[in-house]
This record gives structure tokens, sequence and C-alpha cells, in this order.
């Protein structure tokens, strides 16, 4: 296939699956139960974190995270304390246990008291660097702050883009939360700052194999150096807006659709 040919291929999967239908199945579900958004960024935020294994489970326990937050997640992140903590520690999902999970919540609401929360860290540091490497990098750096006593087993669910990893779960978010058009999937709140065009395609298995299928990605590790190329050839396809091909690729893969 020709880079035209592939184009309008995927343009075709776009209109078939980057639509309101493919929401209950993904974890993306999660903040769509909200409307304010403080709630909606740090329902994505944890969704987006225990995003590994089989979709259904990442979706049951989405929703089990926010029904032990009361179902007010930016409610109980800036008002609850260390009593209230005790509710969160039965939660698991694979590797991510109730000690790593009140950690997150301990860090995010020391974000929301002091830095503006999810989106004023994000924001701010999107305006001083302009580039979302250099804001994974600082967002990582407050959210592990010594002052938090972090233990090292809370740092293995956010990855290091300073150790080259690809970030999938942190680039899943920023696409939920940057990303807005006429669809009904991805948010757009904080298309204000971050444009689309600055996003990095968030890089798991399907979207990475699917790309190397269509000749879109060479590298054979999936790490941010992967990232990086395949973000470049998707800009390439729509320099404004490059990852809306990501569920294009991502169902590509997992439906077996690919006709090349």
């Amino acid at each position: 296939m020709t880079r035209e040919e592939i184009k309008e291929y995927m343009d075709g999967l776009c209109v078939r699956y980057n639509r309101v239908t493919f929401v209950p199945d993904d974890p993306v579900s999660v903040p769509h139960r909200f409307e304010r958004p403080e709630d909606i960024e740090i329902a994505g935020f944890l969704a987006a974190t225990i995003a590994w294994g089989q979709r259904p489970t990442i979706v049951k326990n989405g929703r089990r995270m926010m029904e032990l937050m009361d179902d007010a997640p930016y409610q109980f992140v800036t008002q609850s304390q260390a009593a209230d903590w005790e509710a969160l520690l039965p939660f698991v999902h694979r590797t991510f246990n109730g000690g790593d999970f009140v950690y997150f919540v301990r860090a995010l609401q020391h974000m929301y008291r002091n830095y503006g929360g999810l989106g004023g860290v994000f924001r701010d540091a999107y305006r001083r660097h302009g580039d979302l490497k250099a804001v994974l990098s600082e967002f990582r750096g407050l959210f592990f702050s010594p002052e938090l006593a972090p233990l090292p087993r809370h740092g293995r669910h956010l990855s290091s883009v300073d150790k080259g990893a690809a970030c999938k779960r942190l680039n899943m978010f920023l696409k939920w939360m940057v990303r807005s058009d006429d669809n009904g999937v991805d948010f757009g709140l904080w298309s204000d700052t971050i444009p689309p065009s600055a996003l990095y395609l968030p890089l798991d298995v399907h979207t990475a194999n699917t790309s190397r299928t269509l000749g879109l990605l060479t590298r054979k590790q999936n790490d941010w150096k992967a990232v990086e190329e395949v973000t470049g050839v998707l800009r390439g396809f729509d320099a404004a807006d490059p990852v809306r091909y990501d569920y294009a690729l991502f169902c590509a893969g997992i439906y077996k659709e690919l006709s090349v």
C-alpha cells in the first residue's frame, strides 16, 4: 500500500471506531461518568493508570475505584484524610494495590491543593516547555515528590520518559484531556493551552504491531523512540491532529481487520 492508500484506510477506520459507541467497552468510559472537569481529570488519570490487561477488567476496576471514592473523585481527593483512605486498601488491579491507590490519591491531593490540579500542572508545564516529552518528565518528578515519601513500588505505576519508556498510559490520558471533535470520545478540556498537534501516540502492543505492519514504524522496541518515530509519520498524515489515528491503529489490531 502507498502512504496515500494507508491514510485512506486509516481514515476509514477512524470513522468506524472514533465514535461514542466505542466508549462503553473502553477505559475512557470511566471519566465519561462525570461532568465536572476536575472529576473527569481525576477519573481519567486513575483509569489510565490501571489501563493494562483485558479491557473489561480495566473498565470494571476503574469503576470500582470511583465507587471507593464515593463516585465523587474531586471531592474525595481534595477533602479526604488518612482515615478515609483505609477504604481504598482492599483495591487490587494486577500489581496496582490499595497502598498504591492511597499514594496516588495523596499525590493528587498535593497537586490540587498546591499546583492547580492535573490541569494546572500540565497546562503550566506545557506553557514553559512547549513539548510534552519535557512535560511528562516534570509531571513525574512532581508526582513522586520526596516530601510525599513514595515507595519504590509506587513509581512502577507511572512510566518514566527519562528512562525511555513509551508512556502509553500517560499519553492516552493526555489524548483524552486534549483532543476534541464531534464524535464524543475525547474531552478536550485542556485544548485551550495544549494543542492536539503536540500529542504523542499511546503506543501499546496493538498500535505498535499495526504500525509496523503498515510500514509506519521500523523500530523494534516499543519505547519512546518508537513513539517519536510513529507519531512523526502520523503528523505527516494530519499535522493538526496526528493522534486521531490511535483508535484506527488499535482496533485494526484487536479486531484483526488489517487489510494490507
